[in-house]
């Protein structure tokens, strides 16, 4: 059983978070090991187990970037270990990124850690606009293997865009330490 089909809702990259809550809330209370200390250690442990189970779902389908991988991976098109392989014209802006960030790690230029980071941040827009429509009318029933592809391609982008973030803001953290 999957994180959707235990929610009794449909896969989708767009989801009612009130209802889900509802469903995270409603099964825990439920599910709860607690109500079932008296019961025979294999009720208790299947109860536990179902309770941990609900809490991976829904720590994983609140969170916009692992639900998305989760559903990539239930449709089969991210595997762990996979060496995707993005197209040469988004790595040739990310290599200019870097270099520009290690500039500015020699230099010390807040200014362009501004500019970096402004631009890091445009192109997270982009990236989703361009995807966007597809993400928010995803329909399971419907969807293609050339729509999820589009999807996986954005999903890999957004995962390196994250990483140079994270070394702006571990860079930018660094900087106030100093």
């Amino acid at each position: 059983m999957n994180y959707f089909e235990f929610y009794e809702i449909p896969v989708s990259f767009s989801i009612d978070q009130q209802l889900l809550k509802n469903k995270f809330f409603e099964l825990s209370k439920k599910y709860h090991p607690d109500f079932f200390v008296n019961k025979e250690s294999v009720q208790q442990k299947e109860m536990l187990d179902i309770s941990t189970f609900n809490t991976k779902a829904f720590q994983t389908l609140s969170d916009f970037n692992k639900r998305m991988k989760y559903i990539l991976e239930l449709k089969n098109q991210i595997y762990e270990g996979e060496r995707y392989e993005l197209p040469s014209g988004f790595l040739m802006e990310m290599m200019e990124i870097n270099e520009s960030m290690m500039d500015v790690k020699m230099d010390g230029d807040a200014e362009k850690i501004i500019g970096i980071r402004r631009h890091v941040e445009d192109l997270f827009e982009n990236l989703y606009e361009e995807v966007r429509t597809l993400i928010e009318s995803y329909d399971d029933a419907t969807a293609g293997q050339e729509t999820l592809k589009k999807i996986k391609d954005y999903y890999y982008k957004k995962k390196y865009l994250l990483r140079i973030q994270h070394s702006l803001d571990t860079f930018e953290f660094s900087e106030k330490i100093s």
